[in-house]
């Protein structure tokens, strides 16, 4: 799954990196190395400029809320639970087939957090030792350092409670699809860790490679079975994975030292 995520790059990086052709600077975000439900994210989707007379799709940078709310909701308290959707099912689910041929965007992200229960927790639990076994989080990354662009869907929803002209009345929200995770070893894989990131967890967010990026965000694209075709996960081996400090667990923890790599995980959560 994708619970959490570290997002850093610029609003000015981002579009150069996703060719961009429109963005508003008052939406600019703060760099976020604690991204979860419910928070504001970049997204980028092909979309024509709202009352421009243009129907050309536009490539922009909108901050979205994360946790997808449909459009035929009776409130937004659904989003909580819609923050991801399964690649498997994805076109047929009444919440998310629609946006899934009409409204999908890129979600930006340095990479994402995974959290394992180790070997010796898991035996201590199993013997009933431990109610909450300790869990050691990992940050998933591309092994080059790139951006990781999540396939992702995005709604409107109205709040019919407010008038048409409240800046409120109207919801941007998003998902982020996921997929099986990857059973062939990741780079740099080795020791007493994981060595895939199905040793992880079973599921993982969808990656885009670049040369899938236009098919993806093309909105004349609306035939589900020919969208469906884009959903291939990177190749093998283009992800590492590295364990961090505990403090990612607390959303109210954020800075670039999350993101620090630890030599080995920390006591008790050995794999």
């Amino acid at each position: 799954m994708c619970g959490r995520y570290a997002a850093s790059r610029s609003a000015g990086e981002l579009a150069g990196l996703f060719g961009v052709e429109k963005w508003d600077p008052a939406e600019e975000l703060a760099p976020d190395w604690n991204v979860a439900p419910t928070k504001q994210v970049y997204a980028v989707l092909d979309r024509p400029l709202k009352d421009s007379g243009d129907p050309r799709p536009v490539r922009q940078l909108r901050t979205l809320r994360w946790g997808l709310v449909p459009s035929w909701a009776k409130s937004p308290d659904a989003g909580v639970k819609m923050i991801n959707a399964r690649a498997e099912t994805v076109h047929e689910k009444p919440s998310y087939r629609r946006p899934f041929t009409a409204r999908r965007c890129l979600l930006p992200a340095d990479g994402y957090y995974e959290w394992v229960t180790g070997t010796a927790e898991r035996q201590e639990e199993e013997k009933g030792r431990r109610k909450r076994p300790r869990k050691q989080p990992y940050f998933v990354t591309p092994a080059d350092g790139s951006v990781m662009a999540m396939a992702g869907l995005y709604e409107f929803w109205r709040d019919r409670t407010l008038p048409e002209d409240h800046p409120q009345a109207w919801w941007a929200t998003c998902t982020v699809i996921t997929t099986e995770a990857q059973s062939e070893p990741f780079a740099g894989a080795g020791g007493d860790g994981p060595r895939s990131l199905a040793d992880i967890h079973p599921r993982m967010p969808l990656v885009l490679t670049p040369d899938r990026w236009d098919a993806w965000l093309d909105p004349a694209r609306t035939d589900a079975e020919d969208v469906r075709g884009l959903l291939v996960p990177p190749p093998a081996g283009a992800m590492r994975a590295y364990p961090v400090r505990g403090e990612v667990s607390n959303v109210r923890n954020n800075g670039p030292e999350l993101l620090e790599e630890l030599d080995a995980p920390e006591a008790g959560t050995l794999f």
